[in-house]
């Protein structure tokens, strides 16, 4: 490639992308004023036959190969026919189609037409109301026809796809007819992808040009393959982006299966830097064309203009096809421009829609999800952490609702775990869930400064995550989406009739802003400021937020007024109670229990606070005294602490009940966080007298009402735990009330019945029933 061009190119992209910018400004000004939107015809074509068109330029190898496969896939009804379109081949394709294939027709062409050209030919001279478009290089499986007809029942249905693999199967799979498209920073994403799990007709971003049914009265209404994109690429990505815009569907079926050499006749017949060039131009033209707003455009023509403008710098070609490739749109624009305007004649909803609806989850949502749901809710439950076992307080929530629901509700489970040694026990999930997906996540994402979304969202942003979300709501039907954590917010979709709830296990900026009151830090407090604009965002885009208590509902209202009458306190901050057996006792006298681990920060700072602060007062009462430590983590930031005569840590301990069943007293001494503490709620269950700090218990306990001791300085702290050591009737009497209050306010069945029950009346409201 020669430099000279690039360099002058690249000089010149910010002038032409303004020159551009400016030029659709006043174009779509005009449409605004004088311009008129097309009406939709919908009527459903005739599915029992067909019309396989070919486009065909010195393919005679590949028809002679192929054709015949094609040939014995349309017996199957008198109707079918086959057009071979020759774009004025030097090779005797056409003598050769008309001598060996008699029963095909053929439109031999005085000039090569292209791609686009020759298939808008080839549907002109169609008989049928469906018309299937094959790449000359191409073998079909015998049975893909049928198949394929099948969805066009459906009035909106615009074209439907066949599956593609490669003739040859070591070839890595770029393409397989499973198509999306999104939009990124100012550009457009194309990708093919591979999930064996979609088994159905499923929607997909656009019908690729040689290996799709399409609905010829609706192909003709939306102008066919545009000229614009002459001679390759992009013009069915384009068609499908409108189809959509249009109010239409497009489908992939993995069942019609064909067999692809690609780029068979294109890669043979032109350079590696022609079809590069080619592709940057069209990807330009595309955008042009099809996107109509604003806030996607103005991010596009700036990332284009830097892009083009470090061509010569930039070691990637693709940077120097960038520039090249907008010099040849700008002197393009007059077609697109044209074009332009009957994209906006023709559109029926704007371009974010128009991406969302080619999305599994946005699919069912906008054309499936209507009228009274099941007398079983389908729900999706998504989780950041594995849920078995339940080894921190938030997968004791979610395995308690989880099991709660089961004979009431399939639940969906898919779920992030840290490492793969963790998926197995994953497996267990199966037994109280309809099915259950998990994915590894991969690691740390490099730190992006300049973002104003905190880095732990970052952690959990994941394409194959949001895939399998989209895919699951579609095939399994959901009726429900379940959101655990704030982390995973980002993956709330804007749904009409499919509610979606998050639990904030805590108020994740309330959380971290009590921890900067300790110990203020630069680095933390801008990690603070960022938590707290995206949560008060984020927590908007659900129909309902549920949190651990009255206090977390309180303080996130004072942020988010707006949420009022869409916040409940008290549906998931829940336990078995069936499954711990409560002891009064007798207990091990003098013993203290602390659990936790330390991995979490407020763990650690808590079990350092009592240790440093309380533990001295407790055993210059009770020299006996024993604190007995339980849970994961690493022990190397207590020092030597541990070392103390009277302190005795067990670390992981899988199944804690017996601890809660064997020792005398169980401490909170939590200084930091939000939300409801778990192991307090085991506590209560389990009979163990409890001390915690006010922090500790919030959401579960008060000053006067006899659940538990409650105090937040050192001296306090020490006098309640050993008050309750010398006097067991007295905290035997605490344990009654604490076990009573939890069986009565917090047990998983009851709440996973109401908590249906709301699921349940914020379908029927959406889909107003």
């Amino acid at each position: 490639m020669a430099f000279l061009p690039v360099v002058l190119a690249a000089v010149l992209s910010p002038f032409l992308c303004l020159f551009a910018a400016f030029a659709f400004v006043v174009e779509d000004c005009c449409f605004v004023l004088f311009g008129k939107r097309q009406q939709r015809r919908d009527a459903a074509p005739r599915n029992a036959a067909a019309t396989v068109v070919i486009p065909n330029w010195n393919g005679r190898d590949l028809l002679e190969k192929f054709l015949p496969s094609v040939i014995t896939a349309l017996e199957g009804h008198p109707d079918n026919e086959i057009i071979v379109v020759d774009n004025a081949s030097s090779d005797d394709s056409v003598a050769f189609v008309r001598e060996r294939f008699p029963c095909v027709r053929v439109l031999a062409q005085s000039e090569n037409l292209g791609f686009g050209g020759g298939s808008n030919a080839g549907f002109a001279a169609a008989r049928n109301d469906i018309v299937v478009l094959l790449n000359n290089d191409m073998r079909v499986e015998p049975d893909f026809l049928p198949l394929l007809l099948r969805p066009f029942a459906d009035p909106l249905v615009f074209s439907v796809s066949c599956q593609i693999f490669f003739s040859d199967p070591a070839k890595r799979r770029e393409e397989t007819g499973l198509t999306e498209t999104w939009w990124e920073r100012g550009r457009l994403r194309v990708s093919h992808r591979i999930d064996p799990e979609v088994d159905v007709p499923y929607p997909c971003a656009y019908p690729g040009g040689g290996s799709s049914a399409f609905h010829r009265q609706k192909f003709k209404e939306i102008g066919g393959f545009d000229e614009l994109f002459k001679p390759f690429y992009y013009e069915d990505t384009a068609l499908g982006h409108l189809a959509w815009k249009r109010g239409w569907k497009v489908l992939y079926e993995p069942r019609s299966i064909v067999f692809h050499e690609h780029r068979g006749t294109i890669g043979k017949k032109f350079s590696t830097d022609f079809i590069q060039a080619v592709v940057q131009k069209n990807l330009l033209l595309y955008i042009w064309k099809n996107i109509h707003d604003w806030r996607m455009l103005l991010p596009h023509f700036v990332d284009t203009a830097a892009i083009a403008l470090a061509g010569p710098l930039a070691g990637s070609a693709k940077a120097r096809y960038t520039a090249l490739g907008l010099v040849r749109a700008v002197l393009a624009l007059p077609e697109a421009l044209r074009s332009r305007w009957r994209a906006h004649e023709l559109a029926q909803v704007d371009d974010v829609e128009a991406f969302r609806r080619q999305r599994g989850a946005y699919y069912r949502d906008r054309f499936e999800a209507n009228g009274p749901p099941s007398d079983r809710l389908q729900v999706l439950f998504t989780s950041p952490y594995p849920i078995e076992p339940p080894t921190h307080g938030g997968a004791v929530f979610m395995k308690g609702a989880l099991e709660a629901m089961q004979p009431l509700v399939d639940v969906h489970v898919l779920s992030f775990v840290d490492e793969a040694s963790q998926l197995p026990a994953q497996e267990r999930l199966r037994e109280y869930c309809a099915s259950g997906e998990f994915f590894v996540r991969e690691g740390k994402p490099p730190r992006n400064l300049a973002s104003l979304l905190p880095f732990v969202i970052h952690e959990f942003s994941d394409r194959e995550f949001a895939w399998a979300i989209d895919r699951i709501i579609f095939l399994k039907k959901v009726d429900v989406v379940q959101i655990e954590y704030t982390i995973l917010g980002q993956y709330a979709g804007a749904y009409d009739r499919i509610p979606t709830f998050l639990f904030e296990h805590d108020v994740s900026f309330q959380s971290l802003g009590r921890s900067l009151k300790k110990q203020w830090k630069l680095r933390p407090f801008i990690a603070y400021m960022q938590l707290l604009r995206y949560e008060t965002r984020m927590v908007r885009n659900f129909r309902r937020v549920q949190v651990c208590s009255r206090e977390n509902e309180e303080y996130l209202l004072e942020f988010v007024p707006e949420l009022k009458g869409r916040i409940d306190p008290d549906l998931r901050a829940l336990i078995d109670t069936t499954s711990y057996r409560f002891v009064p006792g007798p207990r091990e006298p003098n013993t203290i229990l602390f659990v936790g681990s330390v991995r979490h920060k407020p763990n650690l700072h808590a079990l350092l606070w009592f240790i440093d602060h309380v533990f001295p007062r407790v055993v210059a009462a009770k020299p006996d005294a024993t604190l007995v430590i339980a849970g994961a983590g690493s022990w190397e930031a207590m020092g030597n602490k541990l070392k103390h005569p009277n302190i005795r840590p067990l670390g992981f301990v899988p199944d804690m009940r017996e601890l809660f069943e064997r020792y005398a007293l169980f401490i909170c001494p939590i200084l930091s966080g939000s939300g409801v503490r778990v192991k307090l709620l085991e506590a209560f269950a389990s009979g163990i007298p409890v001390v915690s700090t006010t922090l500790g218990a919030e959401g579960l306990a008060s000053k006067g009402d006899g659940y538990c001791e409650l105090a937040d300085r050192p001296e306090d702290f020490a006098s309640a735990v050993v008050e309750l050591l010398q006097d067991p009737v007295r905290a035997e009497a605490m344990a009654v009330r604490a076990r009573q209050m939890v069986e009565r306010e917090k047990d998983a069945t009851r709440l996973a019945a109401r908590l249906v029950e709301v699921y349940r009346r914020e379908v029927l409201r959406l889909r107003q029933c």
